[in-house]
């Protein structure tokens, strides 16, 4: 029967990462152009590429921890996660119709719209269908998947520029519409675990919130000033083209960056299951630091491949065990709340991140924001090291009025 079960929970593991590979192979044949098309079809400021990422990002980021909660309450993930990314399609349709940057603005909502709805319904799928001892190789299958896909969308990104010209973008924009279609049919392969639940009142929201205990807060609060630092992608991409790379040549960058984390996402997952989430996280934010004074002071075009191939290693250190560490610590009824309100941090913090990016790289030159990011994460590193507690319980602790 256990044997039985774990094969069940590793299908659907697989199922969810093949969603997870499709979409972005959809999404990151456009992603890394859209600051190349706002700057040479609208010519658009980094100010400006840094505001527009911003709003996309914060303006989405309440949805997930929302449809978080809602996806504890009423255990209906799949159909939520389904709705998510069919958001995917709307937004390349969005992109192909855009006829200014506000378009573009608008096409980018609606991405992250889908985004916040799809990531805390389908993390807590990844985490229903794996055992404890298992959580981290579970999110590094997936994470491994989803790079791999943003791997594939990438180099076809690449090839189909180098063939058609930089200014191909819209028919990049229309072909990127099949792999989401692929993504949308695996839904039916996916099963959904469903367990009795007792029919009682839910507290609020923010109750729940409240009566968290202070060690989960304390890794919420540092993934929040962490994410400061850490402005969208599109300012490396920036930086890239800033040293002499090309467009298509920074989309090879980006292809290196996200076929590394696709190779070592697995073998972090893993290590984290031997060695704890704390250590492996502590470590990736060391090394995000190291990275981003690299792209701060780099000039040789091959020391900034070398430096795209560390961000690699970060990304697979860092994403798939920060979603098996936040699983792993929130109460088990509101699993789903806490994924999504760690999805949400991150989406509140990437405006003020990407508008400070974007100011810092035009008032002062493009290293200072890379700077700010390193100082940031270093001390995320230094609070995650001095004060989160290890075996210190994070579960719930019910309000007064619950006792």
């Amino acid at each position: 029967m256990k044997q039985e079960r774990d094969h069940s929970g590793f299908r659907n593991i697989v199922f969810l990462g093949l969603v997870s590979f499709f979409a972005d192979t959809s999404s990151e044949m456009v992603y890394p152009l859209i600051p190349l098309y706002l700057t040479a079809a609208f010519g658009t400021t980094p100010v400006l590429v840094g505001m527009i990422e911003g709003i996309a990002e914060s303006v989405a980021s309440l949805l997930k921890v929302f449809s978080g909660y809602v996806s504890d309450k009423y255990a209906h993930k799949k159909p939520i996660a389904f709705c998510g990314y069919a958001a995917g399609l709307f937004y390349k349709l969005a992109l192909l119709f855009a006829g200014s940057w506000a378009g573009i603005l608008g096409a980018r909502v609606i991405d992250r719209v889908g985004k916040g709805i799809r990531t805390a319904p389908r993390d807590v799928m990844v985490s229903e269908s794996a055992d404890k001892e298992h959580m981290g190789k579970a999110f590094g299958i997936h994470k491994a998947l989803d790079m791999a896909g943003s791997a594939v969308g990438i180099l076809l990104s690449y090839f189909l520029l180098k063939n058609l010209g930089d200014g191909a973008y819209k028919t990049v924009f229309a072909v990127s519409i099949v792999p989401i279609l692929f993504a949308l049919g695996m839904f039916p392969f996916i099963q959904e675990k469903k367990e009795p639940r007792q029919v009682k009142e839910r507290e609020r929201f923010w109750k729940n919130i409240h009566g968290l205990n202070g060690n989960l807060k304390l890794y919420l609060l540092i993934v929040f000033l962490f994410t400061l630092g850490n402005s969208s992608n599109t300012f490396l991409l920036l930086r890239a083209n800033d040293i002499g790379f090309s467009s298509t040549d920074v989309i090879l960058l980006y292809f290196v960056y996200n076929l590394t984390s696709a190779l070592l996402a697995v073998p972090f997952g893993k290590r984290s299951d031997r060695v704890g989430r704390k250590k492996v996280l502590i470590a990736g934010y060391v090394l995000f630091s190291l990275v981003y004074l690299g792209f701060a002071f780099a000039t040789s075009k091959w020391l900034l491949v070398a430096i795209f191939v560390l961000y690699g290693f970060y990304t697979a250190m860092v994403a798939g065990v920060e979603r098996a560490f936040i699983a792993e610590i929130a109460p088990a009824h509101l699993k789903g709340t806490m994924l999504g309100l760690h999805s949400t941090l991150v989406g509140i913090a990437l405006f003020p991140a990407s508008l400070i990016a974007g100011v810092l790289w035009e008032a002062v030159g493009p290293y200072a924001p890379f700077v700010f990011g390193a100082a940031l994460s270093a001390l995320a590193a230094l609070l995650l090291g001095l004060f989160f507690q290890r075996g210190k319980s994070s579960s719930y602790m019910p309000s007064s009025s619950n006792v």
